[in-house]
C-alpha cells in the first residue's frame, strides 16, 4: 500500500503526480449530528491555489452539510483511491456559485 501525504507549503512530487491522474474519489462531510457522510465524487486539485474542487447539485446532501456549517465552511476530506494507492486532502469546504468559479471547477 502507498499513502501519500502532503505538507501544504511543499507538496511532495509523488503526491502531486497522483492528483494529476483521474481516480475514484470520495468526499466526507459532517452531517448535522456530526456523523460522517461519504459519497463518491470527481475532484480537481490546484496545488498552487491549495484548492480542491467538487461539482455538486445545490440540492445534494453534501452541499446542504457544507452550507449548514456556516460561513467558516465545513471540515471535510477528499480521498482519491487507485488500488493500493490513496491520497487524502483535508480542509474547509465552502459552496461557491459564481459562474466563473463554477467554470474553473468544470
Amino acid at each position: 500500500m502507498t499513502s501519500y501525504t502532503q505538507d501544504p507549503g511543499a507538496p511532495d512530487p509523488s503526491f502531486l503526480s497522483f492528483w494529476r491522474e483521474r481516480h475514484l474519489c470520495t468526499l466526507t462531510t459532517p452531517r448535522p449530528d456530526g456523523s460522517p457522510h461519504v459519497v463518491p465524487v470527481g475532484v480537481t486539485y490546484d496545488p498552487e491555489a491549495r484548492l480542491a474542487r467538487v461539482i455538486a447539485s445545490r440540492t445534494s446532501a453534501k452541499v446542504r452539510h457544507v452550507l449548514a456549517a456556516g460561513e467558516g465552511g465545513a471540515a471535510v476530506a477528499v480521498c482519491q483511491v487507485a488500488g493500493p494507492r490513496w491520497a487524502t486532502l483535508e480542509g474547509r469546504a465552502r459552496v461557491r456559485t459564481e459562474p466563473e468559479r463554477v467554470a474553473e471547477a468544470v
